[in-house]
């Protein structure tokens, strides 16, 4: 899953808080993340996911890192997800994994990425698991679905990330699923992209989101509905009630720590959620990458926080 989606433009001010960040002291940064990464350790992440399963949600885990700058990194990966999938299974935790294939030698060498990304996919299935393909910039987007289509192929515990923005999006969907690969999650999308494949407005993303969901529902896809935007949340809802969805057809999906009050109605409405999990020594980097490349998420962090402070003081 992505980083939370805006709702609306970001702001001079949100632009100057992100522009910001690098200068920031790392402690206030990791104070900040605090909310939004488990931690550091796999310790960190199990009780978090732990938490979350008694509280009716489901989790996917995302170890931190990505764009590797030699193979052995990829493998090193390849073998930490390993040890997670292992350490779900024998916590007994309703959690499964996301994967981003630049972390696993993508830019470097596809038919490695394609390889380690097989294994994690058996390891996987041995254990009854499910692995979710990230979607990154739009420099990654054939390489990830050619790697997911030849994955797939061989193995059906695997889904991939769709991106509401891009322009490709509802045709990429539809060719997917005449293959029979209707396994989704379905974003807004967060990197910077031009004008030329990517919608710019919240309007027209909006509208793309929802004409995107309906063809999946349509087509007999599974979708986890990963958005923050009441207004989708609740074309998700008008959908699964016209299409008479059981819970084995979709499920909502939202970042640890964003939006958790709509996070929790919707669980109290009987819908299935899983929250996405990030965890990992690469956490400064990954917040700082994250707010960069989503002004508006900056500044909703720095609202959230002196929010919170002010709770306190008062």
């Amino acid at each position: 899953m992505v980083a939370a989606q805006a709702t609306t433009a970001p702001s001079w001010f949100d632009h100057l808080l992100a522009a910001c960040l690098p200068i920031v002291p790392r402690p206030i940064v990791r104070w900040v993340s605090m909310r939004y990464v488990a931690g550091e350790t796999a310790e960190d992440m199990v009780r978090t996911v732990r938490e979350l399963n008694q509280k009716g949600m489901r989790a996917t885990v995302d170890l931190l890192g990505e764009f590797i700058t030699d193979l052995q990194q990829a493998h090193n990966t390849c073998a930490s997800y390993q040890a997670i999938l292992k350490r779900l299974h024998d916590e007994q935790l309703d959690a499964n994994i996301s994967i981003k294939l630049s972390a696993l030698g993508l830019l470097l060498d596809e038919g490695v990425c394609t390889q380690l990304v097989r294994t994690l996919v058996e390891t996987a299935a041995q254990h009854n698991n499910f692995v979710r393909i990230d979607m990154e910039d739009t420099p990654c987007t054939d390489a990830t679905l050619r790697v997911y289509t030849a994955v797939r192929r061989e193995f059906p515990n695997v889904g991939i990330v769709m991106q509401a923005y891009l322009r490709r999006t509802l045709g990429d969907v539809r060719s997917l699923m005449a293959q029979g690969m209707s396994h989704f999650r379905l974003c807004k999308g967060i990197y910077r992209e031009p004008h030329a494949l990517a919608y710019q407005t919240r309007e027209l993303i909006n509208a793309n989101y929802a004409l995107v969901l309906e063809d999946c529902f349509r087509g007999g896809a599974f979708v986890g509905i990963a958005t923050h935007d009441e207004a989708l949340v609740w074309h998700g809802q008008r959908l699964i009630d016209q299409y008479r969805l059981g819970t084995d057809r979709y499920e909502f999906q939202m970042l640890l720590g964003v939006t958790e009050p709509l996070r929790d109605l919707l669980v109290q409405g009987g819908h299935p959620v899983r929250i996405y999990v990030p965890f990992g020594g690469d956490w400064y980097a990954y917040c700082l990458r994250r707010l960069r490349e989503n002004p508006t998420v900056a500044g909703h962090v720095f609202r959230s926080l002196l929010a919170r402070v002010l709770g306190k003081v008062e």
